[in-house]
């Protein structure tokens, strides 16, 4: 297995030769504006947009805890809208229930391979095995 490798710079801007996935978390409530976003709508507005129409039709597809929306900003450079945050950033933000998903790497394990990025699959679900821990809101782990 490969050692991981620190870059300091621009998360926007990957530096990395080949097809690139910026991941980051976002909240369950549509909510988007703060933090690490704000970056990201600088340079595109397609990540933002894709994920208000995929919370907008939650109702009829798998935006919840769990889920990643896969958005192609560039034809090497994707942007993975995950849904980890129970709640949005306001007075409650303290609370266990709304803290972002944090983990062990093994439970982040996907079936999405780079060959499927290419191939334009537009969202998996790389923590689907931490999407059931968090489900009832109490913020411990089951």
């Amino acid at each position: 297995m490969a050692e991981i490798t620190y870059l300091a710079g621009d998360a926007t801007s990957p530096q990395a030769k080949g097809t690139k996935v910026i991941a980051h978390i976002c909240n369950n409530r549509g909510e988007w504006g703060k933090g690490f976003v704000r970056a990201i709508s600088k340079r595109w507005s397609e990540p933002e947009a894709a994920y208000r129409r995929w919370h907008r039709g939650r109702s009829g597809n798998d935006f919840g805890l769990g889920a990643v929306q896969l958005v192609r900003v560039t034809p090497d450079i994707w942007v993975a809208n995950m849904i980890g945050q129970a709640g949005g950033t306001g007075s409650s933000r303290s609370s266990p229930a709304n803290s972002p998903i944090r983990a062990s790497p093994s439970l982040f394990t996907t079936r999405l391979t780079l060959g499927e990025v290419h191939r334009g699959n537009p969202r998996e679900r790389p923590f689907a095995a931490a999407s059931g821990l968090l489900r009832d809101g109490s913020g411990r782990w089951s």
